[in-house]
């Protein structure tokens, strides 16, 4: 899987109520989480993500509470894929989980700069900024993850195997 577009670039330790403020999470509702998704770090955030955007940020995204509303949030918005030089556990399994392609690669999060325009291949784990002209390794996403992420997340993934196919025999 591949993707590219416009880096939106975030620093260190950005937590999960700054991706979607708490007050908002009376809504599972996307279309109204992708309206406040990262309002208080980025006022202008709703404005300058595009479809197919990718968000870099440093150290430790998605840091702070468990909440799955905050990779909803970003990939309600128009974030395509998410480049991170690290990812807090439970954010890393719920952006899964929710089918949002994330990928750590310190090097390519160090040296990005806001507007530049990234392609991402998750299969190889090779993230070219195309602005700069250089590219850094990360490490590919395992086969069965990258499954998840193309069938839009696990309950899509669980129900494509689960669906018996034409001959009545189930995948294994």
């Amino acid at each position: 899987m591949k993707i590219k577009g416009l880096v939106l670039k975030y620093g260190d330790h950005v937590d999960t109520d700054a991706i979607i403020p708490a007050r908002y999470l009376n809504t599972s509702d996307p279309g109204e989480l992708a309206r406040h998704c990262m309002e208080d770090v980025d006022p202008e955030f709703p404005r300058r993500v595009k479809p197919g955007s990718i968000l870099v940020a440093g150290e430790n995204f998605g840091s702070g509470s468990s909440r799955e509303h905050a990779p909803i949030a970003l990939k309600a918005s128009g974030i395509a894929g998410v480049v991170a030089a690290s990812f807090a556990r439970i954010f890393f399994r719920n952006a899964i989980n929710i089918g949002l392609p994330i990928l750590e690669c310190r090097e390519a999060a160090e040296k990005a700069r806001d507007g530049d325009t990234f392609e991402v291949d998750f299969a190889s784990g090779v993230v070219r900024d195309l602005t700069q002209a250089v590219a850094f390794q990360a490490e590919a996403f395992p086969q069965f993850v990258e499954e998840i992420i193309r069938a839009g997340g696990l309950v899509e993934a669980v129900r494509k195997k689960m669906k018996p196919p034409k001959n009545g025999r189930r995948r294994s």
